[in-house]
């Protein structure tokens, strides 16, 4: 019995050094395609700071911080700029939802965004645009457009539909009430 034991958790070891299939960075799509910044870089425009290779929004900047800085543009602005997007959420029939309903619905887009940046400033909603009675949102990543439409499911009920495409490793979700 003993050896058996021995041999089950060398066999634990062995499959755990094989890393054959599996990608060590899991940085964004947008994040590959630019050479990485200087530590600490400071985005001018919504003052996230990059250090130890992320993005944060609640990083402490002290004085001496700020002599030491670099001042750059971090991914998800420059995304949001170039209408950049990886997830994309159709609110169909969004015309024949009630006014107040209709508010809330955006109250929850915005709430989800405002958490999903907290922690991860790279995760944005770049647009929401109504039209023809239906509301598009645009995401910068392919999470935050899943978790939006998971919480207005979660919220409002209807159902969602998620269709990914590996071409450009982007989500396009549609939710109807």
């Amino acid at each position: 019995m003993k050896r058996n034991e021995n041999i089950d958790s060398r066999k634990g070891l062995i499959r755990s050094l094989n890393r054959r299939g599996s990608s060590s960075d899991k940085s964004p799509p947008v994040a590959k395609k630019l050479a990485p910044p200087k530590e600490p870089t400071v985005c001018d425009r919504c003052g996230a700071v990059y250090t130890r290779k992320t993005w944060r929004q609640s990083h402490r900047i002290t004085g001496d911080f700020l002599k030491a800085v670099n001042w750059g543009v971090c991914p998800a602005c420059q995304q949001a700029r170039d209408t950049e997007y990886y997830g994309r959420l159709i609110l169909k029939g969004a015309g024949d939802i009630p006014a107040n309903t209709l508010d809330a619905i955006r109250r929850r887009i915005n709430n989800v965004a405002a958490r999903a940046s907290y922690t991860q400033p790279e995760r944005r909603v770049v647009s929401v645009d109504a039209a023809r009675g239906d509301i598009e949102v645009l995401t910068t990543s392919q999470k935050l457009a899943h978790r939006i439409a998971h919480e207005i499911v979660k919220a409002f009920g209807g159902s969602a539909k998620y269709t990914w495409s590996h071409d450009d490793r982007s989500l396009f979700a549609t939710w109807r009430p």
